[in-house]
């Protein structure tokens, strides 16, 4: 089973740039005008799409909220060592991330960073044999 993750953005190109700064290829069949694709790993990928446009995808009349004002998902995902986490971390702080402080649990490490628009992603390694 492969995951799409769509996130509203308000602004698509400064997007882009974000993601591919921190190693996340463009897949341009899930890429339009309207937004941009990301693979993030083999059967991972996530689109950032234009608010307005991500608001008529969604069908059941909500309100589209605001990421940058309210936690609305924590997209977390599993790299192979802590030290990916750091490094990929480290990447979108350059790319300018806000950054959470790291979690560390021993069996698991997690550090949490929000993409320009404020919507949260969750890099995490976790000792499989734990």
């Amino acid at each position: 089973m492969s995951i799409y993750v769509s996130v509203p953005v308000a602004d698509v190109e400064r997007s882009t740039r974000f993601f591919t700064a921190i190693g996340w290829s463009v897949d341009e069949r899930f890429s339009s005008e309207h937004g941009t694709g990301f693979v993030i790993a083999d059967g991972q990928y996530l689109m950032v799409v234009e608010r307005e446009f991500f608001a008529g995808m969604v069908k059941s009349g909500k309100t589209l909220g605001d990421p940058a004002k309210v936690a609305l998902a924590a997209i977390a995902f599993d790299l192979p060592s802590r030290e990916a986490v750091e490094e990929l971390v480290a990447r979108a702080a350059a790319a300018g991330a806000t950054l959470d402080e790291p979690d560390d649990y021993g069996f698991m490490y997690q550090h949490g960073f929000d993409d320009p628009d404020g919507n949260h992603f969750e890099p995490m390694w976790a000792d499989p044999s734990a």
